[in-house]
């Protein structure tokens, strides 16, 4: 057995968290690149903010465990300054996943509103 100074074993521990979270954000694009689009019978500019939002959340949840990993690496190594930008992406991934809802409330709206006028314009016909 070679027990490794615990500087050393937390380096290997670091760039290894590292490694595991480029991977899981490069896996949460490509399968949000390959996700199929629920309806392909919907106009093509929908389609597109529908893509635009899936993959601002899928950057969002990438970031999020990004976060995670590096607050947990620096607190099994105890570098408060990994401790710290961990909470900070978390805290960044909150806002990015905020944003998004509030685009999609928005979009919610703004489509409630153009129905309603449509109904009332056919009405009025």
């Amino acid at each position: 057995i070679v027990i490794m100074p615990e500087s050393s074993a937390s380096l290997i521990l670091r760039g290894a968290l590292h490694h595991v979270a480029s991977f899981l954000a490069v896996a949460a694009i490509i399968s949000a690149a390959l996700m199929p689009l629920p309806a392909m019978a919907m106009p093509a500019a929908h389609n597109t903010i529908a893509l635009a939002t899936m993959s601002n959340k899928a950057d969002a949840k990438a970031k999020q465990v990004e976060g995670r990993l590096e607050a947990a690496a620096g607190e099994l190594s105890g570098d408060v300054g990994h401790q710290i930008k961990g909470k900070a992406k978390q805290v960044q991934a909150s806002a990015m996943n905020t944003a998004e809802t509030l685009k999609e409330g928005a979009k919610s709206v703004a489509k409630g509103i153009g129905d309603a006028a449509d109904n009332l314009a056919s009405d009025r016909s």
